[in-house]
């Protein structure tokens, strides 16, 4: 029981005072230099990482990274970095009395190295099985820069998050890395590639590309990178034939695939979001397979990069368009590099091997193997590693390092009571705290030597700038970047591009811009109409509708014209109807004006002769009275058709419904008159009738106006209710507007007819009964004869009048007012007139009151 309380004791007493140990020794570092504070930097200075296999019995080994990348990029970066710091050392304004060091580990291009180099950054070096240790010490370094992959950066800034220590990436450019809920402590000093997919997709829909392929790493930068670029093509209408990703690591069988792909594809344009490893070994399969006259469109990890740009590579991507980083060079990292030694640094050992093909080690040296000479000079030297062909990279590393050194920098100047902290405190200078570093990190603004402003956003990225470049071979056959422009997202929309288009050389050495579309342009007058089952950018072209029009290019709908307006043949424009009315001056209007006015003269005509034969027995005989009062109203008639001449106005469609109502009447009431006084004629000379003292010249006189007084209250009562009114008739044709007067009341108007119809219709009956009378000259059988034709022509005007279109419905009406007009002129007048002129024996009053048989008339 003892024993247990003293074990119990111990226990309790360790875990109030928590332990930390290393149970292995960490990964060191590939450069290191002491200093007061020290920097962390995580590059890849290998490519191949060798992971040990785990026995489960034993410690695994160590891992190694081997295969020196051949490039030496990020020998170059880490080369500026400390190029950076030393400079910065060197300053009095920056930092006085602070001596920064640096710790640069090899992530060898892995995410599981990049995390492990991290969390050797957090330790202290000497701490194997060390007891007594805090666990709740800080970090050996208050903020990491690295590392130039995405995928490797996401993996440290996710370790080291939860301990707030800020990671600084000079190259990393996913748009992910800007959630700051995921990753709240990490900053950049390259755009994100959300910036950069924006800037593709205007860059693709600026050059008028609706179909294009699209390729990507198969990792962090390209998939994130190339999400966000195909959802901005959809929204700007460019549509994507293929997406395929490739990665490094992969088979060839799926490299092979993907060039399948690309080769029966049919768009002409392929936006690779790819990193420049990943893209390399695409490019040698496409290049064997000689798959060319593609325009490439390059994000800036390979369209910027010239160990890519070879001329056996521009044979396949002659013509790139694709962004940079802007090419600013600082000033005196190439003097540093070229006086780089060994001797200074054992962690240029490998790439002075590499570089000059001796050893520093004399176990490796062999015959064919010299040993250094400790003489030799990078200045005499000429590759990848001291011609610094991605400048830019190195100005992001060096914007990074001082971003870091400023932020640091406003912390050892904090006064108290000016401070960020609570109570407005500043940081203990004695113990600098990560979480402290990465709150100065978000206020960073300074200026470079160079003269540009650097400063963060809230998503602790930069302002987005690219070059626009082209791959162009010049005279000695080098392929050059030409600038070809410039985007600027901090700009307003519409003026983030600044291009040159006359400087650009396409694929196949064109100077004519590439078309890459599915379906060729909707010409104006056609509409667009989606494939069932195919892309948006895949459609048949319909012509519009007959009064519907297109004016531009690629139009979804077709306008309506409106209502006086029509399409024309090309369906691109609407033109102004034709106006369509009965003109006086087309021939159809100056032939039913010259037959009116025939009509009319006529009449006039057979009134003069009525008029110098009044005495005559035939005159006498017929009513003379309402013989000359019904030839009034036949040339008031023939008159009447006048007014249905010419373009319709308020007036002239009052007066022509009217006239043509009220002159029927009285023309039709005078041939009942007449009617009415022949069967009472005859009825006069039965025994014992005294009829016609009840319809003498008088009560003709007042049947006729009683008749016609009848007609004009039913057109005054028209035109006091609704009269008509001139309309444009649009319905009847799509191709014309038709003027025509409306006849505003309908009932009004069939009352007008109604009445006509009912008036003619007695005078027909009447006349019909008395046609047989015995008599030399019976005038009934005139009148039946002429009334038959007058109900005749108007029966057949109904449906001729409905079915006629246009100016032809007014010639209709006015062919049967005036055929009906002729014919009571005809019938009634001509035979008395032939009896008159030609015929003067027979115009006695004998003759006419001679009897006939019935049966010969």
């Amino acid at each position: 029981m003892l024993l247990f309380r003293i074990v119990l004791a111990v226990l309790l007493t360790n875990a109030e005072e928590p332990v930390c140990q290393l149970w292995e020794k960490s990964e060191s570092p590939q450069f290191y230099k002491e200093g007061d504070i020290m920097l962390g930097g995580i590059l890849s200075f290998h490519f191949i990482f060798q992971a040990a296999n785990p026995s489960y019995k034993t410690v695994p080994e160590t891992s190694k990274c081997v295969g020196l990348d051949r490039r030496f990029g990020d020998f170059q970066i880490a080369a500026a970095m400390m190029f950076t710091i030393e400079e910065i050392n060197n300053r009095s304004d920056i930092l006085p009395g602070v001596i920064l060091g640096y710790k640069i580990f090899d992530a060898c291009g892995s995410t599981s190295m990049a995390v492990r180099a991290a969390m050797a950054l957090m330790t202290e070096q000497d701490q194997v099985k060390t007891p007594n240790k805090s666990c709740t010490r800080s970090s050996s370094v208050p903020a990491i820069i690295g590392h130039s992959g995405s995928s490797q950066t996401i993996g440290i800034t996710a370790t080291l998050g939860p301990f707030n220590i800020p990671v600084i990436s000079h190259f990393a450019t996913c748009a992910c890395l800007s959630d700051k809920k995921e990753y709240p402590t990490f900053f950049r000093t390259i755009p994100s590639d959300y910036y950069q997919s924006r800037a593709l997709v205007k860059l693709v829909k600026y050059f008028g590309w609706t179909w294009v392929g699209a390729i990507r790493s198969d990792g962090n930068y390209g998939n994130y990178g190339m999400a966000t670029f195909l959802q901005l093509a959809e929204q700007e209408g460019i549509c994507i034939e293929y997406s395929e990703a490739v990665k490094r690591s992969n088979l060839r069988e799926k490299f092979l695939k993907v060039v399948d792909v690309i080769k029966q594809s049919t768009a002409k344009v392929i936006v690779a979001f790819t990193t420049y490893s990943d893209f390399e070994f695409l490019v040698t399969e496409l290049t064997f397979q000689n798959v060319t006259g593609l325009q490439w469109v390059g994000s800036e990890s390979w369209a910027s990069t010239r160990n890519l740009a070879t001329p056996t590579n521009f044979r396949v991507l002659g013509g790139t368009i694709g962004f940079g980083i802007p090419n600013i060079v600082v000033p005196g990292l190439k003097e540093y590099i070229l006086n780089i030694h060994p001797s200074t640094e054992p962690g240029w050992n490998e790439l002075w091997e590499s570089t000059f093909s001796c050893s520093l080690s004399a176990q490796k040296q062999t015959t064919s193997v010299k040993p250094c000479t400790g003489m030799e000079n990078l200045k005499q030297v000429n590759n990848d590693f001291t011609t610094l062909t991605e400048q830019a990279i190195h100005y992001n590393m060096y914007k990074a390092v001082y971003a870091f050194s400023y932020a640091l920098h406003n912390m050892l100047s904090c006064s108290d009571g000016q401070g960020p902290f609570t109570n407005r405190t500043c940081a203990d200078k004695k113990k600098i705290q990560p979480w402290q570093v990465l709150q100065y990190l978000k206020t960073t603004n300074f200026k470079t030597k160079i003269g540009e402003y650097i400063y963060f956003d809230k998503y602790g990225d930069p302002p987005a700038k690219y070059e626009i470049l082209n791959w162009q071979l010049n005279k000695e056959g080098i392929v050059k970047f030409a600038l070809i422009g410039l985007y600027d997202a901090s700009l307003p929309e519409g003026q983030q591009f600044i291009m040159n288009n006359n400087s650009i050389i396409w694929t196949g050495n064109q100077t004519k811009v590439p078309r890459s579309v599915c379906t060729d342009s909707c010409l104006p007058g056609t509409r667009k109409a989606a494939q069932k089952g195919r892309p948006a950018c895949c459609f048949d072209c319909i012509v519009c509708s007959e009064g519907e029009i297109t004016n531009t290019t690629d139009a979804t709908e077709c306008l309506i014209c409106p209502l006086e307006y029509k399409s024309n043949y090309q369906r691109d424009q609407c033109i102004l109807k034709e106006i369509e009315f009965l003109s006086h001056g087309e021939i159809m209007g100056i032939s039913l004006v010259v037959i009116s006015l025939l009509g009319a003269g006529g009449t006039i005509i057979v009134a003069s002769v009525f008029f110098s034969y009044k005495d005559t027995p035939i005159v006498r005989a017929n009513n003379s009275e309402l013989s000359f009062l019904l030839l009034f109203s036949l040339t008031l008639c023939f008159l009447c058709s006048l007014t249905f001449i010419g373009e319709p106005s308020q007036w002239s469609c009052i007066l022509r419904h009217t006239a043509f109502g009220i002159t029927f009447v009285l023309c039709i009431s005078c041939v009942l008159g007449k009617t009415i006084v022949v069967l009472m004629a005859f009825r006069a000379t039965l025994p014992g009738s005294n009829v016609m003292k009840w319809f003498g010249p008088t009560q003709q006189r007042l049947s006729v106006c009683s008749f016609t007084l009848i007609q004009v209250s039913i057109c005054t009562l028209w035109l006091t209710i609704s009269p008509p009114f001139p309309i444009k008739n649009m319905k009847h044709s799509t191709e014309k507007i038709i003027l025509e007067c409306h006849v505003g009341s309908v009932v009004a108007f069939y009352a007008v007819l109604g009445y006509i119809g009912f008036l003619s219709a007695m005078c027909f009956i009447l006349a019909f009964l008395a046609r047989k009378l015995p008599d030399n000259f019976n005038e009934a059988k005139f009148i039946t004869f002429s009334m038959l034709i007058f109900c005749a022509v108007w029966i057949t005007f109904i449906p001729a009048y409905i079915s006629s279109p246009g100016k032809y419905t007014v010639a209709v009406e006015i062919f049967a007012i005036l055929a009906s007009s002729f014919g009571l002129l005809c019938c009634i007048f001509i035979p008395k007139c032939y009896i008159i002129l030609m015929k003067p024996e027979i115009n006695t009053k004998k003759y006419l009151m001679g009897k006939m048989p019935s049966k010969s008339l």
